[in-house]
């Protein structure tokens, strides 16, 4: 089983010794392996950019202007970067809740943490697609080996499974491209995967869209933040492996109410809950034209 400990232990590049691993277990041959991984780079930029020029609707009509909304908008911070990680991350994650394409990385709930982070810190640095491809390969390894040890769904452990671990495999993807260690790489994932114990997964009404798509551009941010702190050599106090044993430790502990179930959290505000009404046809009192429901000030 590969570890934590293993990939930041590995020769340089890191991605480089998950490829020779995979193709060893699969039988495939890495040139195959990277022709895909630049597909699905391909993939994750247009829905990036599907995103980013749509403001249509989402199905419940919660989402889907905020990564046009952010773009469109002056940059009143004068922070490029950031105003870019947030937007190429909500972009995808509109998509998904317009049931457009996307690549799940490592689920459709978290689909945005890694284009954001990784794509964004590319095209703000001008680097080529094609120099993200072992950068991939890395943040594949690293979800693997959070797999191998926890859940990665927020049905399961919670939304610190899900945007926890997409934020580590892009902390990690996000060193590589810079050229850091592999003790560098692991070290961003250890210190996004130790910022994100407790996260709970209570998106409003079952769907994936509140909180969904803003958490991911937070946590593209975080990711990008966790690559910094890497490559400046701070380390994670707790080593990797042991972090990622305390997160599944406390997903297991996790209720169910706070496991993508509605029942907790956001989804149980009143608003959330009206939400919820109106998409499942349930009449309500103060109901306006057009199924919109006022809601009562707090």
């Amino acid at each position: 089983m590969t570890t934590l400990e293993e990939l930041m232990n590995a020769p340089a590049p890191a991605s480089a010794w998950v490829l020779e691993r995979d193709c060893a277990e699969t039988g495939l041959d890495p040139q195959d392996i990277r022709d895909e991984m630049l597909r699905r780079i391909s993939e994750m930029r247009g829905s990036i950019e599907r995103g980013l020029q749509s403001d249509a609707r989402s199905i419940t009509g919660m989402v889907g202007w905020n990564a046009k909304g952010l773009w469109d908008a002056p940059d009143v911070l004068q922070a490029p970067l950031l105003r870019r990680v947030q937007a190429y991350a909500m972009a995808v994650n509109e998509e998904n809740a317009r049931m457009g394409r996307i690549v799940a990385a490592p689920t459709a709930g978290s689909a945005g943490t890694i284009p954001g982070a990784l794509l964004g810190v590319a095209d703000h640095l001008g680097i080529p697609d094609e120099k993200l491809v072992e950068p991939m390969i890395l943040a594949a390894g690293v979800g693997k080996a959070i797999s191998k040890r926890m859940f990665i769904s927020g049905a399961a452990g919670g939304c610190q499974a899900e945007i926890g671990s997409s934020a580590a495999m892009a902390a990690a993807a996000v060193v590589e491209l810079l050229g850091g260690t592999p003790r560098a790489a692991i070290h961003a994932a250890s210190m996004a995967l130790m910022n994100t114990i407790g996260l709970v997964c209570d998106p409003v009404g079952g769907y994936v869209e509140v909180p969904c798509v803003s958490r991911n551009a937070f946590f593209a941010v975080h990711a990008v933040s966790a690559a910094q702190l890497a490559l400046a050599q701070l380390e994670s106090f707790i080593p990797p492996d042991e972090v990622l044993g305390a997160m599944a430790s406390v997903g297991r502990m996790m209720p169910a109410a706070l496991r993508e179930t509605a029942d907790g959290g956001l989804a149980q505000t009143p608003t959330g809950l009206a939400v919820t009404a109106r998409m499942e046809g349930q009449p309500q009192d103060g109901e306006l034209p057009g199924g919109m429901v006022e809601l009562p000030m707090a």
